[in-house]
């Protein structure tokens, strides 16, 4: 066994806190037990469930649907408004009780994140008894519970995770695949989104199990650079690290906050170019080339979505980044609705290496960076947006200006 990853995750995270917060501030019972949601503003677009207790999901009420449906199928329902302040502390206040056992944490949004045990594994012992430890400390502790999901990587930890809920710990080894994850519907497949779900059903495929044995050349047709993605992942086939803060820091990130809700492929693709260019910018004001580029997507729920690319040849070009985040993107399958985008450069390195193919041009390679370096002269001495490339004008501005 290589390695023992674990996944955490707070159980119904914002209903807990909120439950805890009003008990904390003299309310006289605990709304996890009764007919309650978390909502955002009915005057606004965000008047919808965020959270749901366990008594008022037995009636149908599910994450995302509007108030006015929950209530009509709860007349005694009672919707709380989020806190977020307090989610963020409580959400704090968790991962500083996991950060004494090990630095190798990755956050994967506010009420969940991986740990990398292997290293520890000689300090701690087992990672089962281990995992029973830092449950019950975290429950004992911050009177909230969460389930842990322990596997030999990232994607395995977190299916197990989700096996059965609440305040549950499971494991899934590489040798549990075929019993545990298996005969579970292909939609239960962390990554598989609905309309993927639906595409796979329609071909015969309704389980986990049939799409590890699936014909990639068959799902190629339907999903592209995806198929083969898609049955790695039925496999429990993942080799994404870990990355901790200290991981991070030795990245160069930008990440955007739209200021609303985006599922178009191609509005998202606008942002990873903006994106690729400030990247760019960064790493060859630092004379580095990179040779991993990510993509980082974060829905409204502070779930947090990357994907990341080893590279051929490293580079600090910013049409190649946003070219490669634009296949990471596409290799993302189906989207949920999101409210932050980012790319990250990875394995920063002070040379360059061309491996050249026969379809390569190292000489074209060699301009676009010399128009970069022109561009970030120019922009150095005179501001930042003196000099645009034409990709990155927007339809209005780039209609205005022909008019001229």
């Amino acid at each position: 066994m290589d390695r023992i990853i674990m996944h955490i995750d707070v159980n119904n995270a914002f209903l807990s806190w909120t439950a805890i917060d009003l008990l904390n501030n003299g309310y006289k019972y605990d709304i996890r037990n009764s007919y309650a949601v978390i909502g955002g503003d009915e005057t606004a677009r965000s008047g919808i469930v965020l959270a749901k207790s366990m008594p008022a999901k037995k009636l149908g009420i599910h994450t995302a649907e509007t108030l006015y449906s929950a209530r009509k199928k709860c007349s005694v329902l009672k919707v709380y408004p989020p806190n977020f302040p307090f989610y963020s502390e409580m959400s704090h206040k968790m991962f500083e009780i996991i950060s004494k056992y090990t630095p190798d944490i990755e956050v994967a949004s506010i009420d969940e994140c991986y740990l990398d045990y292997t290293p520890v594994k000689n300090l701690y012992g087992e990672p089962l008894e281990f995992a029973k430890k830092l449950q019950k400390e975290i429950y004992d502790t911050l009177k909230f519970t969460v389930n842990i999901g322990i596997a030999e990587n990232k994607l395995c930890a977190k299916m197990a995770s989700d096996f059965s809920k609440p305040y549950k710990i499971h494991t899934l080894y590489n040798e549990e695949i075929p019993n545990k994850m298996w005969p579970l519907a292909v939609g239960e497949l962390f990554g598989i989104g609905r309309k993927s779900s639906e595409k796979l059903k329609s071909l015969g495929i309704d389980t986990i199990g049939k799409l590890a044995q699936a014909d990639v050349k068959l799902l190629e047709h339907y999903f592209k650079n995806m198929a083969s993605v898609m049955i790695d992942s039925a496999n429990g086939i993942d080799d994404s690290k870990v990355i901790s803060e200290n991981e991070e820091a030795k990245g160069i990130s930008n990440e955007i906050t739209l200021d609303h809700d985006v599922i178009s492929k191609a509005e998202i693709c606008e942002h990873l170019q903006f994106l690729s260019e400030k990247v760019g910018r960064r790493i060859r004001l630092n004379n580095r080339y990179a040779s991993v580029v990510a993509v980082i997507l974060k829905n409204k729920y502070f779930k947090r979505f990357s994907k990341q690319r080893k590279l051929d040849n490293s580079t600090n070009n910013s049409d190649e980044i946003f070219k490669v985040a634009k296949e990471i993107l596409n290799e993302m399958g189906d989207i949920e609705p999101v409210r932050l985008v980012g790319i990250r450069l990875d394995k920063l390195g002070d040379q360059k290496n061309y491996q050249v193919s026969l379809f390569d041009s190292v000489e074209k390679k060699e301009n676009n960076e010399t128009l970069d370096k022109t561009i970030d002269v120019i922009n150095n001495k005179y501001g930042k947006s003196i000099v645009k490339k034409a990709s990155l004008i927007n339809v209005k501005e780039r209609k205005r200006l022909e008019k001229k």
